[in-house]
């Protein structure tokens, strides 16, 4: 009997164990916190509940005992729910996701916030259920939580930019939820069904919609700034974590939902682009490292566009190699700062000596990224732009090749010469650790350099993993040529400038600034007009108020005074009247015939007296 097991689970079950460890006998002292068994067992969960994940995906695509299908399926409030879409692309992403999910976990062996783990595990289960989801309600449901999970990582660093990042972060994806939102009912409405599958090109409102709330997470411009404002301000680990999921799986949706739309070739390549070119400004190394993330995303939203098989599997390997690279390249980055203390390139150099092992584990991940022949990158982007070429998309193709420059340029050159070189720019300074960072750290660098060697050296390692079949061989004469020469123009090129491209300390805005501006003019016409406009209703309310209380009181004292005391006197007059009526019931038959008397006198007397004022009348009339 076949079956299959979501290795999303094992993260949340790992999740909710962690925080629950420390109420054991053993944590329930004092110390709890620094209680080397407790340490040991959530170590233990650290490490067990990804590698458990790794096996369970491994099997099922090596096993050959899973077959493909949908799994997990069941009905809620009459829609299908499937949380098992097994396939080769899904069991791709979460071959990759699973495997980074325990290099990160082995990064962060030696930081002892609990939450921050538990987080981290809620993150990347939630990643998966995305990976895995068959119809729109779950993956919207794993989709939003992501967003909160990831937001922790961010707000754990404790300083104040890192919670106004996650504020900020926080609002920015659940607009993209609420427009996620909106679509998927849009298009429930429209087709009558929740399977998340490719969508019907007939572009119509769900169809934005759903495709805004994808590329958001994507950090397609100008809605991008969300990435370069919140990863740098997420801890050391947190950010490991955050640079592999949440665009990635963006990546995923698209190629599930968006193949062949031809406005992601476009949004894709200038994003390949806007990238490099921003990165020219940035001080900050990890920030400059998240404006690569949306250059090399940008590969990978171009490829969706393109929507041919090679382009197809061009998205889905570079998207596999750019969580490892990239992983890679915020782990040394991460390291430099967990020994410094220090972020900005103006503010780093001269750590070669001290940390030549985190030098040497960088360099694989920038010359990865910078598609060198022989590694991880050169064999996943080669796919993309081969695909461009074979569609005819010259310019599309000529600006991925200059993002591959610029790539180069910062992320291979720039930010190791400044960071690791250059001038010392605290040689003095006591707080500087001269050393190699944690043992765990430095394994889990090792870890992901190894695969992205191993992936540039043997191709089909990847290449067997992908979607559709692979004719492809990356390795041509004419493409390491090329590719050299783009390279070493690009080293020349640095060498020449060198100068010029000193690091400044500055602060530079991306699109984040309309949302700042727009934000103030915000606050400026609520402070303003709404409010001097709220507080002339409010005194036109309390004067009405006034007005209607006024009436109210003399409407109260004209009831008391005349119609109270109308009603009450004519009660009065008749409660006496039948008094006196009833003291003439004396039985006597003498009386009875008296009154009826004075009765028959009054009637006449009145009768006679109206008959006569009624002539007088008539008379004047006439």
């Amino acid at each position: 009997m076949t079956s299959w097991f979501h290795p999303g689970v094992i993260f949340f079950v790992a999740a909710a164990l962690l925080p629950l460890v420390s109420l054991l006998p053993a944590g329930q002292s004092k110390q709890k916190k620094s209680h080397p068994l407790i340490q040991t067992i959530q170590q233990v969960i650290l490490i067990a509940a990804p590698l458990v994940a790794v096996t369970v995906t491994l099997n099922a695509i090596f096993g050959n005992n899973v077959p493909t299908g949908d799994y997990w399926r069941f009905d809620f409030i009459g829609v299908p729910i499937t949380l098992g879409v097994v396939d080769k692309l899904s069991l791709m992403f979460s071959c990759v996701f699973t495997l980074m999910a325990l290099i990160g976990a082995v990064y962060a062996l030696h930081v002892r916030n609990t939450a921050e783990h538990s987080a981290a595990f809620l993150y990347v289960g939630s990643a998966l259920g995305v990976v895995f989801a068959g119809d729109y309600l779950s993956l919207f449901l794993f989709w939003e939580l992501m967003a909160f999970s990831s937001s922790y990582l961010i707000f754990a660093s404790g300083t104040t930019q890192s919670k106004a990042a996650c504020h900020r972060y926080l609002l920015v994806h659940i607009a993209g939820g609420l427009c996620l939102l909106a679509g998927i009912l849009f298009h429930y409405h429209e087709s009558g069904s929740m399977v998340f599958t490719i969508m019907d090109h007939t572009h119509n409102v769900g169809f934005y919609l759903i495709m805004t709330g994808f590329i958001l997470n994507a950090a397609v411009p100008p809605l991008n700034a969300w990435l370069t404002d919140a990863y740098p301000e997420a801890t050391i680990t947190g950010a490991v974590f955050m640079c592999a999921f949440t665009t990635k799986t963006a990546i995923y949706v698209l190629l599930r939902g968006f193949p062949g739309t031809e406005l992601l070739i476009w949004l894709g390549t200038i994003m390949a682009v806007y990238g490099v070119i921003y990165a020219v400004l940035e001080n900050d190394c990890r920030r400059l490292l998240a404006y690569h993330i949306i250059s090399q995303v940008g590969y990978m939203v171009a490829a969706v566009g393109i929507g041919s098989e090679l382009a197809f599997n061009g998205a889905a390997a570079h998207a596999f190699a750019h969580i490892l690279y990239k992983g890679l390249l915020f782990m040394g980055a991460g390291a430099v700062i967990y020994m410094t203390g220090k972020r900005k390139l103006t503010e780093l150099g001269g750590l070669y000596k001290a940390m030549p092992i985190t030098l040497c584990l960088y360099m694989i991940g920038a010359l990865s990224i910078s598609a060198f022949p022989f590694f991880s990158g050169f064999v996943s982007k080669s796919l993309v732009i081969a695909a461009a070429e074979q569609d005819h998309m010259a310019i599309v193709t000529l600006m991925l090749l200059l993002a591959s420059s610029g790539t180069f340029l910062h992320t291979g050159l720039k930010l190791p010469y400044y960071m690791f070189y250059g001038k010392d720019s605290s040689p003095n300074d006591s707080e500087v650790k001269r050393q190699e960072p944690p043992l765990n750290m430095l394994i889990a660098m090792s870890l992901a350099a190894v695969a992205c060697i191993a992936i540039g050296i043997f191709p089909q390692l990847l290449y067997q993993l992908l979607p559709y079949p692979v004719d492809f061989d990356p390795y041509t004469p004419v493409h390491i040529t090329t590719t050299l020469s783009i390279l070493i123009f690009t080293a020349l090129g640095f060498t020449v400038f060198l100068r010029h491209l000193d690091p400044e300390d500055t602060i530079s805005l991306d699109t984040d600034w309309y949302y700042r501006k727009g934000a103030a003019v915000f606050m400026w016409i609520a402070n303003h007009p709404l409010s001097r406009y709220e507080q002339w209703m409010s005194k036109a309310s309390l004067g009405l108020l006034s007005a209607a209380q006024y009436l109210a009181k003399q409407g109260l004292r004209f009831d008391k005074g005349l119609i109270d005391a109308t009603v009450n006197g004519i009660a009065n007059l008749t409660r006496r009247s039948g008094q006196r009526l009833r003291q003439l019931q004396s039985g006597i038959i003498n009386h009875y015939a008296l009154a009826m008397v004075v009765g028959v006198v009054v009637v006449i007397t009145f009768g006679a007296v109206v008959f006569d004022v009624y002539l007088q009348f008539f008379e004047w009339v006439r």
